[in-house]
């Protein structure tokens, strides 16, 4: 017998209008219980991010566990077969391009990944026993790889079945329209507004090329920041653009291995807002001391100094992984902001060791100011109020 959603000979090919959008259904109702889990996780811990109450934050993660099973058996249970098998076919018919392999192990991936859910599901625990909760448990890594790139197997099934688009413009009209953008780059009237790949690896980009106090929307494929580029398309507005360019595919991540929905448990932390209140309630160079040097703490409770330093570097990387010209600049001056911020921490830190060897307190003549004035005693009169004086009008 011939699977669900897999074509056999001198049949139609499988019905695909609306797969693709049950992978994104299930990756909504996902995201909605990553974030009321992480709203019940966060009531478990204290304000440098220690968990307190493990109990209270176990309860949360086995109602999501249980929450994500019941969504995907919902949302995508039925349809995960005939969504990848639209995905392969899609892919089949793309033309070559550097991200093909990668999507390939993807969808197989998530294939994987349903037949281990299917085989869970298939025998199931006892309801509410430590069994179920421990199949569910064992089920979130493979909901969450479902989750997070079951957009890829939903933009091929978008993708099946489409006429690959032609650019609109012949190659005389391509030299023209290019010409008249790459003069409004010069003059600084092409201001881009949106850019995306296509399936075939190509970034487009949308741009209005203003002239004469007109504007026209216009595509261009390409790199806009190094030459090469050109126009393959202009509109009368971005909407008409939308329907007539390839579509977006999914974009890429900066890291492999990262995962929204499984992240490391947040490092314990103070923030600049409780070091400037031990400033301000200090009283000895100690104090000040201890502040600034938990500012420029490395290691695990890194503190705020060196977690912008890290902020700076990751998207120095980010902006170099777009493999654009602009990107590559602007990561090069993230390095280089990097760097200040070391430079200005080891500083912060050395001043911070030679105002803690002062060994001194603040003297006694800044007293306190009291907050709240005393009030009478409730067996005491009150003072008098000062009598009311009249002012004779003058007259002229």
């Amino acid at each position: 017998m011939t699977p669900a959603g897999v074509p056999v000979p001198d049949s139609p090919r499988p019905v695909t209008a609306g797969l693709g959008n049950t992978a994104r259904n299930f990756r909504l109702r996902m995201a909605v219980i990553d974030c009321e889990t992480e709203a019940a996780l966060d009531r478990t811990r204290d304000r440098h991010g220690r968990t307190v109450h493990a109990g209270a934050a176990a309860a949360a993660r086995t109602h999501r566990d249980k929450a994500a099973v019941e969504a995907y058996t919902t949302h995508l249970a039925p349809h995960a077969e005939a969504l990848l098998d639209a995905a392969r076919l899609a892919l089949d018919t793309l033309p070559p391009a550097r991200h093909l392999a990668g999507w390939r192990a993807v969808l197989e991936g998530l294939d994987a990944c349903a037949t281990e859910i299917r085989r869970a599901l298939d025998r199931p625990a006892a309801p509410g026993s430590s069994a179920e909760r421990a199949q569910y448990r064992a089920l979130w890594p493979h909901l969450t790889a479902w989750a997070e790139h079951g957009s890829i197997a939903s933009s091929l099934a978008d993708q099946h079945g489409r006429q690959p688009q032609k650019d609109p413009l012949t190659d005389e009209e391509q030299r023209m329209w290019t010409e008249r953008a790459q003069a409004a780059q010069r003059r600084g009237a092409l201001d881009l507004t949106e850019s995306w790949y296509a399936a075939d690896g190509q970034p487009i980009t949308l741009a209005y090329l203003v002239e004469d106090d007109e504007s026209t929307v216009v595509a261009l494929r390409g790199d806009p920041g190094i030459p090469g580029w050109r126009v393959i398309g202009h509109y009368a507005h971005e909407y008409e653009a939308g329907k007539e360019l390839p579509a977006a595919v999914p974009p890429g991540v900066l890291r492999a291995d990262a995962s929204r929905f499984n992240r490391p448990a947040p490092a314990p932390e103070v923030s600049v807002q409780d070091l400037l209140r031990d400033v301000v309630e200090g009283h000895s160079a100690g104090d000040t001391a201890n502040a600034l040097l938990g500012a420029v703490q490395r290691g695990h409770q890194a503190g705020p100094m060196v977690r912008l330093q890290e902020l700076l570097e990751t998207s120095g990387q980010f902006a170099g992984a777009l493999e654009t010209a602009q990107g590559r600049q602007i990561a090069a001056r993230l390095s280089a902001l990097g760097r200040q911020i070391e430079f200005l921490t080891r500083e912060v830190e050395e001043a911070a060791e030679d105002l803690g060897a002062t060994v001194a307190v603040l003297p006694p003549h800044r007293t306190p100011v009291l907050r709240i004035r005393p009030r009478p005693a409730v067996d005491t009169t009150p003072p008098a109020p000062p009598p009311h004086t009249t002012t004779t009008a003058r007259h002229l």
